[in-house]
């Protein structure tokens, strides 16, 4: 079988927050009708981002990389190979997500269905540090669409330099 490597360098990533270490994403797509959203997040290799609960249900899929789950205490859950999809229900259960060897590129299909929040971000102690909700995404999509130009632009001036 023929292995295939996934070229993300025409993917828009944007920073999530000012969280250590830092991870990227990119929304693919809003339904506000359906309240679906469709993002790819970035995830460092070899860390693990802010620790978080997820009150939506998640659909994924591990486009590049090792998808890692790890407990509160930093011991890994689980580690999903590239090719993985997985349908994770809301839950109670904070844990941190990160990359194996290599930075893992994940798709989250994110359903949030009735409830707003769709993830709560958490300080090491599980203190309640802030929420993402549906209309947070739908912020962020606004500004990543009107940044698009500008970006656009900047890599046709880098382009032409070289």
């Amino acid at each position: 079988m023929t292995t295939c490597r996934f070229d993300d360098r025409a993917i828009q990533w944007n920073r999530f927050g000012e969280f250590v270490p830092a991870f990227h994403y990119t929304i693919l797509d809003l339904d506000e009708t359906s309240r679906i959203a469709d993002v790819l997040f970035k995830l460092p290799a070899n860390e693990q981002i802010v620790l978080h609960r997820h009150r939506a249900l998640n659909h994924t899929f591990v486009v590049q990389g090792e998808h890692r789950l790890y407990e509160t205490d930093g011991s890994l859950r689980e580690a999903r190979p590239a090719g993985s999809y997985t349908v994770s229900p809301a839950s109670e259960a904070p844990h941190r997500e990160g990359g194996g060897a290599q930075d893992a590129i994940v798709f989250f299909s994110i359903r949030p269905g009735q409830g707003e929040v769709l993830y709560e971000l958490l300080d090491d102690q599980c203190n309640l540090l802030g929420t993402v909700t549906f209309e947070t995404l739908v912020a962020l999509y606004q500004a990543q669409k009107a940044s698009a130009p500008a970006r656009e632009e900047a890599c046709l001036q880098a382009s032409d330099q070289a």
